[in-house]
């Protein structure tokens, strides 16, 4: 018997951000974010079940509500089973989720922290992207379209820095090490900050 090449999950509403799990003991789980252009979307997290050939939700409970659509959705970038099962996810604020998928019949899904980079709590920029640090799991850098890169301890749930990285809107981060990062922006220009 031939198996499919193309799984498919149909949501619905536009779906907007993907991420995948690289855990090892959660072998082809993604998540998912809607695109609605109202506050409330949601976020899903779905395998793929070989035996079936099907793409889908193994719970319910593994949907839940996300304020405005999620810009970017990340999976804690560690394969090994030792840490805490995390999900991060960006629009107006900086979100981890606990994720707890180990009983079919108990899944759940628990906000841990929102994180502001804002000193002002009545307003906040949107956040573009994210890029979770591989070499220091604790860090999290964010960019904003305040012209601002934000480097996040998740564990003392604190910012460690936050700069002003271009001229205009801050499209997108990425660490390339522990201390070191790059960002875009609609200036035009790629920059790499080297905080070690």
């Amino acid at each position: 018997q031939k198996r499919a090449e193309i799984y498919t999950y149909n949501g619905k509403d536009m779906v907007y951000s993907l991420a995948w799990s690289v855990r090892k003991d959660k072998k082809f789980r993604l998540a998912a974010g809607s695109f609605v252009e109202e506050y409330v979307n949601k976020v899903e997290i779905m395998y793929l079940d070989e035996t079936k050939g099907e793409l889908g939700l193994s719970n319910p409970s593994l949907s839940f509500n996300h304020p405005f659509p999620a810009t970017k959705i990340m999976f804690v970038p560690e394969k090994g089973t030792g840490t805490e099962d995390l999900l991060a996810t960006s629009s107006d604020y900086l979100r981890i989720y606990k994720i707890d998928d180990t009983k079919d019949s108990n899944s759940s899904v628990e906000l841990k922290s929102i994180l502001s980079n804002s000193s002002n709590s009545e307003f906040c920029a949107p956040l573009t992207s994210f890029d979770w640090n591989e070499d220091d799991l604790n860090k999290i850098g964010t960019s904003s379209i305040d012209t601002t890169c934000t480097i996040w301890d998740i564990e003392k749930e604190v910012v460690d820095t936050q700069l002003i990285a271009h001229d205009r809107e801050v499209y997108d981060i990425a660490w390339g090490g522990a201390g070191v990062f790059a960002s875009v922006s609609a200036d035009g220009s790629v920059r790499v900050f080297d905080l070690r």
